[in-house]
């Protein structure tokens, strides 16, 4: 019989922290289990035997992904050949969506049983990737509440709903009340957080009108302003503008500076649901290069929400600015809305109570369904034992 083993790929930092929220339930179930396939440090750690880095992995924007296609390729039929000298029966790909569907497809015509974690957004565009998941993978998990009915009434028969990760990632922080941070609090001082964003483009195009409306915020109001720093932005992009910040954070106090703010600006990711969780008023922006711009627009029929927190609500809790609304009309009038009117301001932070419930699964544990899945397809619990 062959070795027990599993393909694994994350291929981006957010998607091996989403794949080490269910790593240790597997390995506890199936404890001679071998992994390996593509991730960072973490997974190393834990002993997946990596084909390939995340780092050299991932690609931002599609004029970037358009560069690597000859690499995607060929770690392709790498990993088919892997797969079939290995004798694998299981393979997990976590979030990466175009390489992993193709992935997924190529393998499942050889009887690998594929466990898809969290779904594509097919909901936004491409549609016709739910009647390909149907075809070839065993179980779709999913985080956005919306997304297991749409992919159900698709013909995606085994859809999981589970826990969203940013919601698993500040659970403990959030069991406990959050601070007050209230309208009248805010008629006193606002705190003012600034989320730039975590890529040196993000920071470089977001930071500076972000500054001019700190700046025109405070012609009238007195503003302590909080910043949150990523170690992957190039410390000279913040450098011209730390003056202007009372406290700066790293990214591992994110939380803290959450709980201090009464406002924020922010790049459109991930954040923007912590922002949400935190229950922080936000104003999200995007901008990116030109070339970016006309290959989404040109290419791509999507018409709705970018950020996080609106696809959760589905409806617009925080107003979004992209590309060239990124102005100082737009964010100065919003923040001024906020710090003035009593009455919206309560009602987004009472719509925004509602976001920790909105993220929770169905009470799956995925790492032990798909250590169920591992045994199963290698017939006999003992040889994983």
């Amino acid at each position: 019989m062959e070795n027990p083993n599993c393909l694994i790929i994350a291929g981006e930092k957010s998607g091996e922290e989403h794949a080490i929220s269910f790593f240790d339930d597997i390995s506890k179930d199936c404890n001679k289990l071998e992994f390996w396939g593509v991730g960072g440090e973490l997974l190393k750690e834990r002993g997946v035997s990596l084909l390939y880095h995340l780092k050299d992995f991932s690609s931002w924007g599609f004029s970037e992904v358009i560069f690597k296609i000859p690499f995607y390729k060929k770690a392709l039929e790498k990993m088919e050949s892997e797969v079939e000298r290995r004798g694998t029966k299981v393979a997990i790909l976590i979030d990466f969506q175009d390489f992993n569907l193709r992935l997924a497809k190529r393998l499942s015509k050889k009887g690998v049983k594929i466990l898809y974690y969290v779904a594509p957004q097919a909901w936004a565009w491409k549609p016709w990737r739910a009647k390909a998941l149907e075809k070839a993978v065993h179980t779709l998990f999913t985080i956005i509440p919306f997304e297991k009915k749409w992919f159900n009434d698709r013909g995606v028969k085994r859809v999981y709903g589970v826990n969203h990760p940013v919601y698993l990632t500040y659970k403990d922080e959030l069991s406990s009340e959050l601070p007050e941070r209230s309208f009248e609090s805010m008629q006193k001082e606002i705190n003012l957080l600034i989320l730039p964003g975590s890529r040196n483009f993000e920071v470089k195009n977001l930071l500076p009108e972000y500054i001019k409306s700190l700046k025109h915020l405070r012609k009238n109001r007195k503003v302590r302003a909080l910043l949150v720093k990523s170690p992957n932005v190039d410390e000279r992009l913040y450098q011209p503008f730390l003056e202007y910040f009372d406290e700066v954070f790293p990214d591992t106090s994110l939380t803290t500076a959450l709980k201090k703010a009464h406002l924020c600006l922010a790049a459109s990711g991930t954040v923007t649901l912590a922002c949400s969780l935190f229950e922080v008023p936000t104003i999200v922006c995007y901008k990116t290069s030109l070339l970016n711009e006309f290959i989404f627009y040109t290419f791509v029929n999507y018409e709705g929400f970018i950020s996080l927190a609106n696809i959760v609500h589905e409806e617009e809790v925080f107003p979004e600015f992209i590309q060239e609304r990124v102005d100082q009309t737009n964010l100065n009038n919003q923040l001024e809305l906020w710090s003035t009117n009593r009455e919206v301001y309560t009602s987004l932070k009472s719509k925004l109570k509602q976001t920790k419930e909105m993220l929770k699964g169905d009470g799956s544990n995925p790492g032990l369904y798909m250590a169920a899945v591992i045994n199963e397809a290698y017939s006999n619990k003992r040889a994983l034992d």
